[in-house]
């Protein structure tokens, strides 16, 4: 693989944590890993690697541009990844405001929504550790 490869991979593992990479390894197949190399190489090589902005912020650019273009699914993968780039709920919450305003209230409503329930799903795993 390339150094981008190898460098996306080590960023994904470091925002999303070792157990959903490995599950996302052990789940792809010949049909789908093209595309599981080009995200590795474009969004966590490239885009996330880059040193322009801080995890934390692209933390919070992640969860806006989700939720400002109705991509709900992927909300709770980078509410959990927040643990791990320094985003913090308040952090979130500021980001969902600027949706509510930009892009609508019912966008905005829906990913706080998704984001109280991981909140709440990373509180009970913690309160049992």
């Amino acid at each position: 693989m390339s150094d981008r490869y190898d460098r996306g991979l080590q960023v994904r593992r470091q925002v999303l944590g070792d157990a959903h990479v490995d599950r996302a390894e052990a789940e792809m197949s010949d049909f789908d890993q093209p595309f599981q190399d080009l995200i590795t190489q474009a969004a966590w090589g490239t885009v996330w690697a880059s040193d322009g902005i801080s995890l934390r912020e692209r933390s919070m650019l992640t969860l806006a541009l989700l939720a400002a273009t109705g991509n709900f699914d992927e909300i709770p993968m980078h509410i959990r990844a927040t643990a791990r780039t320094g985003a913090s709920r308040r952090d979130v919450l500021e980001a969902f405001q600027h949706v509510a305003i930009y892009a609508g209230v019912p966008r905005a409503n829906h990913a706080l929504k998704l984001a109280k329930q991981t909140f709440a799903q990373m509180d009970a795993k913690e309160d049992k550790a």
